[in-house]
């Protein structure tokens, strides 16, 4: 089929300096956090200046802009009364949209604060999407984001090919635009912790208890139901109703797992949260030795700053908000971890 070469490149002003917009550019491992359609991104090589990536995205557009609606929608309705995680979707739906990989080579221009990046399909070896992304200061704490890209388009099809190009950059470009705008109070709004176990267990029997998700209820008591799509071997999207909660409360989550058994490593992103939270990323990491497995859990968490008063009442603040939501993600993964030690070292009694 042949193609043609499509350029479109577009700017918007940010309310954020421009160093600060720069630098959420640059640190692409924490995307996960900052925008919405980004489930993983793994550093593959890095000298400083250029690096490789790998990238989980949800190809689907829509399913990212709905899964950022629902969870404010599930603020209000924390506020209403509706309870911490009420979705704006319901209960049990698994989130529609497909998950895409790609491939990304990056070279950093702090000097001119601009990324050139070329990436590739990780299916389709050959579809190649090349661009820079360039922020331009207009005042101590406003700058002008640019994004270029160029991708090669069906003839075919090059206007519907072209409209849906030229829609990716704008939705790119807002993704950044409302992210940098929380920049003055973004070490309150971000938190990083995580909790761990030593098993004395194979590494085996941990990995597939945390990889059967679909089987957590009625295994995991704060897991009410688990719905689980695997189309591609490895990435699971799944809809999950827990009672983690402070209070009990059913927390409706939507989440896309990238799971990688010979790593031991299962790497997941809500792209459903509960009110309080504006985004959740985390890992399950199992670091093996000789006589058994230390399993991690690891959370990065943003808050999502207008809901605090709304959920946790009036005059409760950004600390109280980071204790709540620390006490309650902590519980659920050591709930778990605990649950998943049991599970390998009575199994290897029972073999015994």
């Amino acid at each position: 089929m042949s193609s043609r070469v499509h350029a479109c490149e577009h700017t918007v002003g940010v309310a954020a300096p421009a160093g600060v917009v720069y630098g959420m550019l640059a640190d692409a491992v924490r995307w996960p956090v900052f925008l919405p359609s980004v489930v993983h991104v793994e550093r593959l090589d890095f000298d400083g200046v250029q690096e490789r990536l790998r990238m989980w995205e949800l190809a689907d557009d829509a399913a990212a802009d709905d899964a950022d609606a629902a969870a404010d929608a599930a603020a209000d309705g924390a506020a209403a009364g509706a309870g911490a995680g009420a979705g704006a979707g319901g209960v049990g739906g698994v989130l529609g949209g497909r998950v895409g990989s790609w491939y990304a080579r990056r070279v950093l221009h702090p000097d001119v604060r601009a990324v050139v990046f070329e990436q590739e399909d990780a299916v389709w070896p050959g579809s190649v999407t090349s661009g820079v992304w360039s922020v331009r200061p207009a005042g101590e704490a406003e700058c002008v984001l640019g994004l270029r890209q160029e991708c090669g388009l069906p003839v075919a099809a090059a206007d519907g090919a072209r409209r849906e190009a030229e829609a990716d950059v704008h939705r790119r470009l807002a993704q950044v635009r409302r992210a940098a705008g929380w920049w003055e109070r973004l070490d309150e709004l971000l938190l990083s912790f995580e909790d761990r176990v030593r098993i004395e267990g194979p590494a085996e029997l941990v990995y597939d208890f945390l990889y059967r998700i679909g089987e957590w209820p009625g295994r995991v008591p704060h897991v009410e139901r688990a719905g689980v799509r695997e189309d591609v071997p490895g990435i699971q999207v799944v809809s999950l109703d827990s009672c983690a909660a402070p209070g009990g409360r059913t927390v409706s989550t939507r989440v896309v797992r990238l799971c990688f058994p010979h790593a031991g490593r299962i790497v997941y992103k809500e792209t459903l949260t509960s009110g309080l939270v504006a985004a959740h990323s985390g890992e399950w990491s199992l670091l093996p030795d000789a006589s058994g497995v230390t399993v991690v859990a690891a959370h990065q968490v943003m808050l999502r700053q207008e809901a605090v008063g709304r959920v946790l009442g009036a005059g409760t603040g950004l600390l109280e908000a980071r204790d709540h939501v620390r006490a309650w993600l902590s519980r659920a993964s050591t709930e778990t971890l605990g649950l998943a030690k049991w599970h390998a070292e009575s199994t290897v009694r029972r073999l015994r």
